[in-house]
């Protein structure tokens, strides 16, 4: 693989990154395409290797980012619809405040659903809180995973 291609798929992998932090772009799944594209052009045993263990922490990525901050938000009793209402106010809030207008929105909606759902600001703001903390958890396995395969990469693309 020439330097040129090789520096594709490096930003592919980058992209990949931030799309871990943008809502709506699979960052994973870009991470796991570079990686893909870099072991089809390879044919070398480390890279299916890097192939194979970027799949197994990317599944593991998958079951953990649903599994853990899900748990948290059903013990503070966060419910799928306070989440659906955050975000369609996301949706809006991203076309009524450009760039940061989606958290905004997601966060606002949260609160006011929480607020006429228990009727008290400090019940309201404990489950805002607690959803807030549970996806930046889930974001912050997705990324530390995306991480570990575009570590296992640059390693890989060093050592070959």
């Amino acid at each position: 693989m020439g330097t040129p291609q090789l520096c594709l798929v490096g930003a592919v992998m980058v992209l990949g990154l931030l799309g871990v932090l943008v809502p709506g772009v699979p960052g994973p799944l870009l991470c796991w395409a570079a990686v893909l594209w870099w072991a089809t052009n390879e044919h070398t045993t480390l890279s299916w290797g890097v192939l194979a263990a970027a799949t197994g922490v990317l599944l593991l990525n998958l079951v953990l980012k649903w599994l853990l901050p899900t748990r948290s938000m059903r013990a503070a009793g966060v419910s799928w619809r306070a989440l659906f209402v955050a975000g369609a106010a996301a949706i809006a809030g991203f076309f009524v405040v450009p760039v940061v207008g989606a958290l905004l929105g997601f966060v606002v909606g949260l609160y006011v659903f929480e607020r006429v759902r228990l009727g008290s600001h400090g019940g309201a703001w404990v489950s805002t809180r607690t959803a807030m903390r549970a996806i930046g958890l889930g974001i912050l396995i997705e990324l530390f995973a995306c991480l570990l395969v575009a570590g296992a990469w640059v390693g890989a693309v060093i050592a070959g």
